[in-house]
């Protein structure tokens, strides 16, 4: 994931959003060609101090902290995806091309969040796997473990990016950055559910799935993904035509990462 294209995007529907961000402003103004975006771009740790955003450093939390949580995650998910790979029970053409695809972004994404929590001279996790005594034989059964790692993923990342919210002003734009980096995961997400001829958005009823499936979408302080209530508004009743799954539907919850490292959800899969 280019790093430097995403802020370029947003700018360019956003000519304040990197005053948002903080002083770096003043450095992307200064630079006029692309040898000197070039340099910025390969500079760690200005990327790690994006980073720190978007995956929702809190006080009290730290960003090496909060970086190894999500490499934990992308390690657990690319381990995953080469089992998958490696256990030759992948249909040929759009199945096999698809989990090669996945693969490839957490690959990606394991090698920037080890090389940002180097460049912050923090020690990257290492070694983590998804456990092999769990990893199922049959590929239907892979698909749905799969399910649960990237729906798990989404509320990971999104429990982290809510974070920022109500911290400082400006956040708008923090999240911004945060939907950009959680939107390939979400993706991810929807496209394995589809492959399981599964709805791409969570439904209310998955709430109530059995193990593994179900804790994903259930929190012991975090929302369920049944939830019918934003923002203290029941969703429900604000007019006909809005049933509890509709409502429950049109919105994903978060997870702490608590709830994450649990053995109910990944971290019962990490060996």
């Amino acid at each position: 994931m280019n790093i430097l294209r995403i802020i370029e995007q947003l700018s360019e529907v956003d000519a304040d959003v990197l005053g948002r961000f903080d002083s770096r402003r003043a450095v992307f103004k200064s630079l006029g060609n692309t040898a000197q975006k070039g340099a910025l771009a390969a500079a760690p740790v200005f990327v790690a101090s994006l980073f720190s955003k978007a995956y929702g450093q809190t006080t009290g939390t730290g960003v090496i902290e909060v970086l190894n949580y999500a490499l934990t995650l992308e390690l657990l998910e690319q381990d995953f995806y080469k089992k998958m790979k490696d256990a030759g029970k992948v249909p040929a053409g759009a199945p096999a091309g698809a989990i090669d695809t996945i693969y490839k972004h957490e690959t990606a994404h394991v090698k920037l969040l080890t090389d940002t929590i180097t460049a912050l001279k923090g020690t990257p996790v290492t070694g983590k796997k998804f456990k092999a005594s769990a990893f199922p034989a049959d590929y239907t059964t892979q698909l749905v473990v799969a399910q649960a790692l990237e729906d798990t993923g989404v509320r990971a990342y999104k429990g982290q990016a809510g974070a920022l919210m109500g911290q400082v002003a400006g956040t708008t734009s923090l999240l911004q950055v945060a939907l950009q980096i959680h939107s390939v995961e979400a993706r991810h997400a929807a496209h394995i559910r589809t492959m399981r001829m599964q709805t791409p958005w969570i439904p209310a009823a998955d709430s109530n799935l059995p193990a593994p499936l179900g804790p994903v979408y259930t929190g012991e302080t975090s929302p369920r993904e049944d939830n019918t209530v934003q923002s203290k508004v029941d969703i429900t009743k604000l007019g006909s035509g809005y049933s509890a799954n509709d409502a429950a539907a049109s919105f994903d919850e978060v997870l702490t990462m608590a709830e994450v490292l649990d053995t109910k959800r990944a971290g019962g899969l990490v060996e």
